[in-house]
């Protein structure tokens, strides 16, 4: 055994520049502790976040890790060959924080990239890049960033990430959550004869309920290479939605009726105390008394975009009519039922209307559209998704009537596993447009359209595309124009999956509309 005086100069006994690669043999560790990666986040103009996880042994036990606090070297460098070091500083891995390290890097130029690496001993991490945003004053003349999330583990490999990192130029990804899913392994599915086939991978672990739990879940979901090298190419802007917890969970409600807000309060706890742990986000989101009351935030980009990243789970009132897909009920109607908390709709409509930005976007989990969700010809009643912002009409109309007049307001949104573009009407008039993402891997290879879209899309005359492959997004934002690219797989379940984009979505500013190519 080691004494906490000999790990503390093992840590420190190598300096970072001319750190040897990789040297296992001269390690105080039974692993590489950067197993887990690199990652950056939360971009302004002067820095952003840099992150990395001690793991030398990611599936045991604290990752492997010994029960200490220990410092970690890092640096950021101009170049990629890390001749120019702009910052450097050490960060103290606590095992409180499951050996997390969040680093806020300040002082650098804007909108330019850099990169950044991280040393304990003998080790040294992968390298990653960052890119910082331009100043609010600037007027960039183009931005392109992704869009991605809801990657079940177990439904398909992570190939789709591997693409995401070798997007071009890209001055980062928002991730609208579902990063992990908290389910415990499946047993298997059943093909078109009916006969039992096996999950393309696994889940490790039973269903997450304590932090233990979920800190093995993150940790076999970083395990994959693909979603790594997407998290070392780009800075992230990471939101969570429901499965980071339990699957449609809301506010101090689970999502199963199953636990009293007391005890569901402990489990919510664990799982935003171990989605914090593991995103390249700042101290202010650390979760405090179970809840993460900084998740909604903002971000400029110059004069071209101003974006407010959502939080659309944490201050929501129970889904009406018990949740689902479900025809019209009264709760639909319910004038005290949110989606947001007042102070985040009162901060969010202040910023739309603030006029600084030649685009207005909001980034948030479910989709916004009020879809009839009939598919089939015997079902008769309009179906709600309740789930989704349909099932809480005043507050959807009432911030839908804020945007009236603006003309640049872009809805971006996941958790649908399609794709999906439309409009979204006040008073019978289009006021923004929204596109839905599909997902990384949930849901599985899936088709061009599943059945029943047709009807869908007759039924829902703001519906202007639908889609049902795995994939990501790619926004392409001028002055002039918003063009949304889905980027879709050809399959997840075996290795070498490739990318295509099929479709291209303009929405011209100043006139919510949609051109398809």
């Amino acid at each position: 055994m080691f004494t906490r005086r000999q790990l503390l100069t093992a840590a420190t006994a190598t300096p970072l520049i001319g750190a040897p690669a990789i040297v296992r043999a001269q390690s105080w560790f039974a692993g590489y502790p950067f197993a887990l990666g690199v990652t950056s986040g939360d971009p302004a103009p002067d820095g952003f976040v840099i992150w990395t996880k001690l793991a030398p042994k990611p599936f045991e036990p604290h990752g492997g890790m010994p029960m200490v606090a220990l410092p970690v070297k890092w640096e950021v460098a101009s170049d990629d060959r890390f001749k120019t070091i702009v910052a450097t500083g050490e960060a103290t891995a606590r095992p409180e924080l499951g050996h997390s390290v969040h680093v806020e890097v300040t002082g650098l130029q804007p909108d330019r990239p850099y990169w950044y690496r991280f040393a304990l001993g003998s080790d040294q991490s992968t390298r990653g890049r960052a890119r910082t945003l331009p100043l609010a004053s600037a007027s960039p003349a183009r931005l392109k960033f992704g869009v991605a999330g809801c990657q079940n583990y177990e439904d398909g490999l992570f190939t789709a990430f591997r693409h995401l990192a070798n997007e071009d130029d890209l001055a980062f990804v928002y991730h609208y959550g579902d990063f992990i899913y908290e389910y415990k392994q499946r047993g298997p599915d059943y093909d078109k004869d009916g006969l039992p086939v096996d999950q393309v991978r696994h889940h490790v672990g039973l269903d997450c309920y304590d932090l233990a739990d979920y800190r093995l879940r993150y940790a076999q979901y970083l395990s994959d290479y693909d979603l790594q090298a997407a998290r070392a190419r780009h800075s992230w802007f990471p939101t969570f939605d429901d499965h980071e917890v339990q699957n449609n969970w809301v506010s101090d409600n689970d999502g199963r009726d199953q636990s009293p807000a007391e005890i569901f309060r402990l489990r919510r706890q664990a799982g935003l105390q171990a989605w914090y742990e593991y995103m390249p986000v700042r101290a202010a989101m650390l979760p405090r008394n179970g809840i993460i009351t900084d998740m909604y935030r903002e971000a400029r980009f110059g004069d071209l975009l101003a974006i407010d990243f959502l939080d659309t789970r944490s201050f929501r009132t129970d889904q009406p009519c018990g949740d689902g897909f479900k025809p019209y009920c009264p709760g639909i109607g319910d004038g005290k039922a949110q989606v947001l908390s007042p102070e985040e709709e009162s901060w969010l409509t202040r910023n739309l209307t603030r006029g600084q930005a030649k685009w207005n976007c909001l980034a948030q989990q479910v989709m916004m559209m009020s879809l009839d969700r009939r598919r089939y010809a015997d079902e008769k009643e309009t179906i709600y998704n309740l789930d989704s912002w349909a099932g809480y009409r005043v507050q959807r109309d009432r911030l839908l009537a804020k945007m009236r007049g603006l003309d640049n307001v872009v809805v971006l949104t996941g958790d649908e596993h399609q794709n999906y573009a439309g409009l979204l009407e006040s008073e019978g008039r289009p006021v923004a447009a929204e596109f839905v993402s599909t997902s990384i891997s949930s849901g599985g290879d899936g088709s061009d359209l599943r059945a029943g879209s047709d009807m869908l899309l007759r039924n829902n005359p703001q519906l202007k595309f639908i889609n049902d492959q795995r994939g990501y997004l790619v926004c392409d934002v001028t002055p002039d124009a918003w063009t949304t690219r889905f980027r879709v797989m050809d399959q997840v379940s075996t290795p070498g999956g490739t990318i295509a984009t099929r479709a291209s979505i303009t929405v011209p500013r100043g006139q919510p509309s949609l051109t398809i190519a």
